[in-house]
């Protein structure tokens, strides 16, 4: 467990010591939800009807510019293979640097939305569903990100292929996230039900996604 929580403050560090994957994904994050208000005109209906699913999918988007550097520094500079000869199995290695990567990402884009709800006259009893929504669903597009990354690995040009591969997986996480917005924000669908699904989405991945990444690795390494 020890080996675990060190590898992830590991990668977070670094992560935030070279600072570009955290820029790059607040600010592409703002540019496109700042420019859809002025795309669409200043009807503020219909920017809170639709800021839900703006907010998550540029969220998606945003963080899919980074998922590719989940594996792709370590294979580099051969760190990613000294790790697989560790301690760690490969499963808690592709789990740690998934985690890592929604401590170093996804987490500042949560913490952002609120702010950029704003933009789009989102309602203030749906402030905490964004942040309740995001955060229990985030996890769940690293994990995704990480099986992606993990396949494509090593490719030349593998951004295009893992975009292709990652983004039909993210689409229960999206639809899910959003209804349950939708729930709060327009009714009369219940939150619950949507909420629970989004967790039951998550939890699966956190389980499931690591044991894929981990068997990518094994392909890609041997």
């Amino acid at each position: 467990m020890h080996a675990f929580i060190r590898l992830v403050a590991r990668d977070v560090r670094l992560t935030l010591r070279e600072g570009g994957a955290v820029s790059t994904a607040l600010g592409f994050y703002l540019v496109v939800v700042a420019i859809l208000p002025l795309g669409l005109g200043p009807d503020l209906n219909l920017l809170s009807r639709i800021a839900p699913g703006v907010l998550w999918v540029a969220l998606l988007l945003a963080a899919l510019l980074s998922v590719e550097r989940i594996f792709h520094n370590d294979l580099e500079d051969g760190t990613l293979e000294v790790i697989a000869l560790g301690p760690l199995p490969l499963e808690l290695v592709a789990a740690a640097k998934a985690l890592a990567h929604w401590i170093s990402i996804g987490l500042p884009l949560v913490i952002a939305a609120p702010i950029l709800a704003l933009l789009l006259n989102l309602p203030a009893n749906a402030f905490w569903i964004l942040l309740l929504t995001m955060v229990t669903g985030t996890p769940a597009i690293s994990f995704l990100g990480s099986v992606g990354a993990a396949l494509t690995l090593g490719l030349r040009r593998g951004g295009l292929l893992l975009a292709l591969l990652v983004l039909p997986l993210y689409v229960p996480v999206l639809v899910f996230g959003i209804s349950a917005m939708n729930a709060v924000i327009t009714g009369p669908a219940s939150f619950l039900s949507s909420y629970l699904i989004l967790c039951a989405l998550t939890l699966a991945t956190v389980v499931l996604a690591p044991i894929a990444a981990a068997a990518a690795l094994r392909l890609s390494l041997a």
